[in-house]
Order: structure tokens, then sequence, then C-alpha cells
């Protein structure tokens, strides 16, 4: 009998398990962070909800199979594309301005709901949907074919990237770089073009780093760059010079998680405030309460979801799955590394939660429908296991 005729084999039971970590280990560090005495809402309740609704997310996600989520991949990035012009085009009073963004509508009784955590996971789909159909037309590949690929990605991701970064919203415009770098090395363009492509990219980046340090005026003059985003780059690199302004929030968080050292001052023994800590900043209170340990401990979690997500895209025999898993490792990764690095000054300080564990009910969601595309590429794996995939065009 085949390993997948039920539907209890068919469920993905270790990647639950991973997500019922992360809950409890969200819900541990909220509860915590928000002992402080500086917020009078319940966050952690809030969290539970976002959990719930996740769930439904993922409940309803799972059975829509890979035929099915191809067929609505465009659709999905054109609505996203509609929710990210409305932000830019709402009156304040329905998406405010905030910490210099406008990124955010403000839905009443529900609370701030930002598109852009949704558009992620909508452009993974039209990219793994654009490579998926064209592998299927160019069977023969010949550079000429790889570049008119690499034409179809760009074009795709560079109207949101452009939109998010009207916001203007740095940080999840680097998320959708970071995907797209790592769909486009998985996407079966030759090494003749990405190697050129990519080393252009570092060249660029480091050439914006030399106007950040040394011609700022250029980038406020040309690329409507806003100051306090340069601050950002003088407080990682000297934070205690900037300890009472752009640097403030770095210098505390360095502070908790040094003075936790190898195991911690304990749950709800935290001693340093630091502000937005059961959002961006929610590892600081990790490392603080719990120490290194905790800190590995969450780390560890992290690592064994991208072994899963991995694992998942080389046990699928649909590439269009494998693309879209690249995509949430590209994603997911991302994230992580960012969060965490910005809290040990590894990294600048952007507003990038950390995944499943920081506070954000549309960080979350977003991250839930990630989850729930993987839950049905394992639920619906047999019906592919013996058939070719069956076609669409662009």
């Amino acid at each position: 009998m085949n390993s997948y005729s039920n539907k209890s084999d068919r469920f993905d039971w270790t990647l639950t398990l991973i997500l019922l970590l992360m809950f409890l280990t969200s819900c541990i560090a909220i509860y915590s962070a928000q002992s402080t005495g500086q917020y009078k809402v319940n966050f952690v309740k809030l969290q539970v909800m976002w959990y719930i609704v996740g769930a439904i997310i993922i409940s309803i996600t799972i059975f829509f199979d890979s035929f099915q989520i191809r067929r609505l991949a465009w659709i999905l990035y054109g609505f996203g594309l509609i929710l990210l012009l409305a932000v830019y085009l709402a009156p304040t009073s329905i998406a405010p301005i905030r910490n210099g963004a406008k990124s955010w509508f403000v839905i009443p009784g529900i609370g701030q709901i930002q598109p852009s955590e949704f558009v992620k996971i909508f452009l993974i789909l039209a990219l793994s949907r654009i490579i998926t159909v064209h592998h299927e037309k160019y069977v023969i590949k010949t550079l000429k074919s790889d570049f008119v690929l690499l034409l179809k990605l760009g074009i795709t991701a560079a109207v949101p990237f452009g939109l998010i970064m009207l916001q203007p919203d740095l940080g999840t415009g680097m998320v959708i770089l970071s995907i797209v770098t790592g769909i486009i090395l998985v996407s079966g363009i030759s090494w003749k073009i990405i190697l050129p492509l990519y080393g252009a990219g570092a060249t660029f980046a480091t050439f914006i780093i030399y106007l950040v340090l040394a011609k700022p005026e250029l980038l406020e003059k040309y690329l409507k760059v806003k100051s306090y985003q340069f601050n950002r780059i003088y407080s990682w690199l000297d934070p205690y010079t900037y300890s009472s302004d752009s640097s403030y929030h770095l210098v505390k968080s360095l502070s908790a998680i040094g003075s936790g050292l190898i195991s911690g001052k304990g749950f709800r023994n935290g001693e340093v405030y630091v502000p937005e800590a059961h959002t961006d900043f929610i590892f600081s209170v990790i490392g603080e309460e719990f120490g290194f340990v905790g800190g590995s401990i969450v780390i560890g979690l992290f690592f064994l979801l991208i072994y899963h997500l991995t694992k998942t895209a080389m046990e699928t025999n649909d590439s269009f799955n494998t693309y879209i898993c690249t995509g949430i490792i590209s994603m997911i990764t991302f994230h992580v590394f960012q969060n965490i690095g910005m809290t040990i000054q590894v990294l600048p300080i952007t507003g990038i939660p950390l995944p499943f564990i920081s506070y954000g009910g549309s960080s979350l969601m977003g991250n839930m429908f990630a989850m729930g595309l993987v839950f049905s590429m394992h639920y619906h794996h047999r019906n592919y296991m013996f058939s070719s995939n069956r076609t669409l065009s662009v």
C-alpha cells in the first residue's frame, strides 16, 4: 500500500511540530516583553488570535494542489499590486505615515494590515510560475532563452519592489531582492549570465555604501533617500556615539543580550528596557532572559525549519513547488539573519520582524500562508508521483 494512502500520512506532522514550538516560543517571549508596563494591550492574546487565523489560512491553502495554485498565481500577484497602489494612494486617515513610511492600512476593530507581507508570497508564486512555464516552452536552453527568462523575472519583481520603495520600506525591499536572488540561482539560468549579473550587483552595492558614507547628499537628491535611513547606517557602525538618538535601540539591545550571558537571567527577570521588544527586538528579550542557550535554541528551530523546507523542495517532483520552496527559504533565511543580526550589531537596523516569533498579524499571516503552500505540497505529493505535470501558458 502506498505510504500516502490516507490523509493522516499525507499531512506534514514535522512542520506542524516546528510551528507549534515556534508558537510556544513566541507566546513566552511576547509575554515577557510586555511585562515592562509600557504596554496596555495584551499582545499575547492578539498573537494567539493571529496564530488561529494563520491556522485557518493553512487549512484552506492545503486543499489547493499545485495545478490550482499555478492558475491563481497571476491573480494573487495582481491583487497584491492593487493593495500596494491602494496604500500609496490612500489618505493618511486610512494609511497613516508611521516611522517615516506609509506601509499599513488601519482597519477599525482589526488593527494594522501591511500588504507587502502578503505581496512577498504572491511574488514567489508569480516568479515560480514564470520559470516553470518558461522551461516547458523552451525545452532546449540557449543564452537567448535565459536572457528572456531573466527579463521576465526582473520586470515581474521590479513592479512590487518599486511600489514598496515608494512607501518607503527599505527592509521589505531587501527581502524582495533576497527572494529574487534565491529563485534566480535555481532557475536554470546559465552561470555565464548569473556571475556577471551578481558581480555587477555586488559592485553597485559597494558603490552605494561608499555614497552613504562619503556622499550622502547625492543619494538624498537623486534617489530621494531619507536622512533617517542614513542614521541607521551611522548608528550601526558607531552606536555609542549616537546612543541618545538613532542607535538607542541597538545600544539597549546589546546591553540586554550581553547581560544574559550563557543561561540568562530567567523568565520575566529582564532588567534592560528595549523599545519595541515584542516586535522587531524580540530576540533581545530571549537573549537577556534565556541567554546564549535560549538564543541558540531559537536559532536551532529556524535551522530545523529551513532544513525541512529544503528537504521538501528536493523530494517534490513538481518543479513549480521546488521554486516556491526556494523563494520561501530565501525569504525566511534573510528575515532571520537580518533580524537577529541587527540586534547584535552584525547588520544595520531595519524594520524586519523575526518570523513566527515577533508580534505582528500581517507578518504572521503571510508566513502562515507560505507554510500552507508547503503543507499543500506534502498533502498532494501523491497526485504527481507517477504522472507528468500539467502545463499552462503564461
